[in-house]
């Protein structure tokens, strides 16, 4: 049996419903993924799909981007769902960029928005 998709989940504040609302329409899909969050992100995504094991680290401005990144450059992630905020400032904007960087560099799949993750996960399924 193959290895399961290996998915990091990853919104800002006004994202986090929307990424909810995306991880309850996809909660088939992604109960067979290897799903790894940040902190407050993964918690409310497993209160609204509790058949989902989320494996939760820090919250982003706490460390939780920078260790999202760490498991990029391990080869430990297949994709990154990121719901970002671009209308709100971000205290915590260098680690943002920082995750995003290795995911370049890594040539991770990167979804910004519903859109996107919407493609990344068809593409997932095949």
């Amino acid at each position: 049996m193959a290895d399961a998709f290996r998915l990091a989940l990853i919104a800002h504040d006004e994202k986090k419903v929307d990424l909810v609302a995306f991880s309850a329409q996809h909660e088939v899909f992604l109960s067979g993924c290897d799903i790894v969050s940040t902190g407050t992100t993964g918690g409310q995504v497993q209160e609204a799909c509790p058949a989902l094991s989320i494996r939760r680290v820090k919250s982003g401005p706490l460390g939780g981007d920078q260790q999202i990144g760490a498991l990029i450059a391990e080869g430990k992630i297949d994709a990154v769902v990121f719901f970002v905020d671009p209308l709100t400032p971000m205290p915590h904007d260098v680690d943002v960029k920082a995750l995003m960087r290795l995911a370049i560099v890594y040539d991770i799949p990167l979804a910004l928005n519903r859109a996107s993750a919407e493609i990344l996960l068809q593409h997932a399924h095949r």
